[in-house]
This record gives structure tokens, C-alpha cells and sequence, in this order.
């Protein structure tokens, strides 16, 4: 009789044993979120293949099939004063809230992060798709091949502000302007050249003054249509992300995500269900830089270093 209690004592604790595995397993996946995640996210996104979460989407060579391509256009003007989009009647304090266009646009905030953006940008590169990153000056400073990294893929540069300051649009218009043009030298010290055309307020808390200051330094007062709040806590999971992202975009939606301020794993995950879903919908495409308009000689720049 104890000879065959034996084996049924085994069979229990097979079970007992796989549950303990799991657990700890499960506990571990758990701690690697709360502390950032990052192992888990890495591991995640290198081992799942594009589209994956994408269902019902037509892949052709690793990506959903391409929309007809929309008819070129030309890139507006822009430069001192001549921001690349006007403003627009109902969005905050008169900022942009839609690209006016079919084209969707993907903007990230907050970063550049040394986690989280170079994930952000490779997944942007693996889909093919250009977007905006609107960038905090100090974190520019402390990360600036980051930020090349981001000029080099095509991406369009946003001015985030100097440090996050929500209250930047309501105090004086010359510390606005400090603000704005510190965080624009910043960028343009890591990509020399870097056309800087957009500046997004902090919290989209804007103001007259805010949308005044980024016009007059040439730049686009930049808001949102489409917010999944992927910066809010508790944090969602990548599912409600994407669920949220791909319910609410519509054509010309300007959308909002993060690739820093914080564990963005989520965000990152969330990438995988929400690029293929668009693509397979939208046009998707960085907001446009503008071009300066022609210098002309005697007129806007001398034609000898005497002439002036």
C-alpha cells in the first residue's frame, strides 16, 4: 500500500510545483514592470513579429500592405515668424490639434529617454513610419546622441519646454520666450542645423501668451486629438493603449504618447498593435518641418561681407 501512495503523493506535487514556477515567475514579471520593465519589454518586442497583435491585417514583407500613396504636396514656408501649420479656431488658446490633412501624425513627449526611445525609434523604423518627437531641453542636454539618433530617422523635432514646467504659459512672456529659445539651442547644439518648427506646452496647459511665444519664434503651437493617457496612473496595459489609440484616431488626428517621464513599457508594447491597426487605415507621417523661403541677394542677405 505505501508502495502505491507514493506515486499519488508525486502526482500531487507535479502540480504544486509547476504552480510554485509560476508564480515566481509570474512574481518576477511583475517586479520587472514596477521597476521599469525593461528586460520583459526588450524581450517581448524582439521575440514578436510585426503585426502580431494585428488581426486581419495584409502583411507584405514583414508589414501591413501599404495605403495608394496620397498626391505630393508642398512643403510649406516656414521660418522667423511663419510657423509650418497656422493655428487652428477651436483648438486650445488657438494651438494645432489636427494636421489638417488625411495624414495621421504620432507624437512622443517627454523624452529623450536612454530606456525607452531607442525602442520607440526602432519599432518606428521596423514599421516605416516617420513621427514627431517633442523633446525636454534637459534631457536633451544629458542625452544628445539621442536626440541624433531621432534627426537621423527622419522624425520631426518638437520644443517640449526646458523642464516640464506646466505653468510655463502663464508666466511672463520674456521668461516664455527663455524658456523656448534655451530648449531650442539645446536641440540645435546635439543636431547642428536641426530646424526646430513645433513647440508643445507642458500638460497642454496653453495660454495666449504660450501660443504667442512659439509663433514668434517661427514654431507651430502643437495640442492633440487623440490622448490613450499612457502617461497616467496606475499605468494601462498595452492592450488598453492600443484599444483606446485605435478607436479614437480618425483622419488627421493628431496623437499623443509618450517615450519618456517614466516607465513606458506599455507604450512600447502598445506600439506593436497600434502601428500595424493604422497603417492598415491611415496614411501615417511625420508633421511637416516647413522650408525657409529663397534669401534673396542685396535684399535679405548682402551680396559682399561689405555691403552692410
Amino acid at each position: 500500500m505505501s508502495g502505491g501512495a507514493r506515486p499519488g503523493k508525486a502526482g500531487r506535487g507535479v502540480p504544486a510545483a509547476l504552480a510554485l514556477v509560476a508564480a515566481v515567475l509570474g512574481a518576477g514579471f511583475l517586479l520587472g514592470r514596477v521597476s521599469g520593465g525593461l528586460g520583459a519589454t526588450r524581450a517581448w518586442l524582439t521575440g514578436a513579429s510585426p503585426g502580431v497583435h494585428g488581426e486581419n491585417v495584409a502583411e507584405v514583407g514583414g508589414r501591413p500592405a501599404a495605403l495608394a500613396p496620397l498626391p505630393p504636396r508642398a512643403e510649406p514656408v516656414t521660418g522667423p515668424g511663419r510657423p509650418p501649420l497656422a493655428p487652428q479656431r477651436f483648438g486650445p488658446a488657438g494651438s494645432r490639434y489636427t494636421t489638417g490633412t488625411p495624414e495621421v501624425a504620432l507624437t512622443f513627449d517627454d523624452g529623450p529617454d536612454p530606456t525607452w526611445t531607442p525602442i520607440v525609434v526602432a519599432l518606428l523604423h521596423e514599421y516605416r513610419v516617420k513621427a514627431t518627437f517633442c523633446l525636454i531641453g534637459a534631457n536633451v542636454v544629458k542625452y544628445p546622441q539621442l536626440v541624433r539618433d531621432i534627426a537621423a530617422e527622419g522624425h520631426t523635432l518638437c520644443n517640449h519646454s526646458w523642464s516640464h514646467d506646466l505653468k510655463l504659459g502663464r508666466r511672463e512672456p520674456r521668461d516664455i520666450l527663455a524658456d523656448l529659445r534655451r530648449t531650442n539651442r539645446a536641440i540645435q547644439a546635439a543636431v547642428p542645423g536641426a530646424r526646430v518648427s513645433y513647440f508643445r506646452q507642458p500638460g497642454g496647459e496653453w495660454t495666449e501668451a504660450a501660443v504667442a511665444a512659439a509663433r514668434r519664434l517661427g514654431m507651430t503651437a502643437l495640442h492633440w486629438q487623440v490622448d490613450p493617457k499612457d502617461w497616467g496612473l496606475p499605468l494601462k496595459r498595452p492592450a488598453e493603449i492600443a484599444a483606446l489609440v485605435d478607436s479614437a484616431t480618425r483622419d488627421g488626428s493628431i496623437v499623443l504618447l509618450h517615450d519618456g517621464g517614466g516607465d513606458r513599457g506599455g507604450t512600447a508594447m502598445a506600439l506593436r498593435t497600434i502601428l500595424p491597426r493604422l497603417l492598415a487605415r491611415f496614411h501615417l507621417a511625420a508633421l511637416p518641418p516647413g522650408v525657409d523661403p529663397p534669401r534673396r541677394y542685396g535684399l535679405d542677405r548682402p551680396e559682399h561681407p561689405g555691403q552692410r
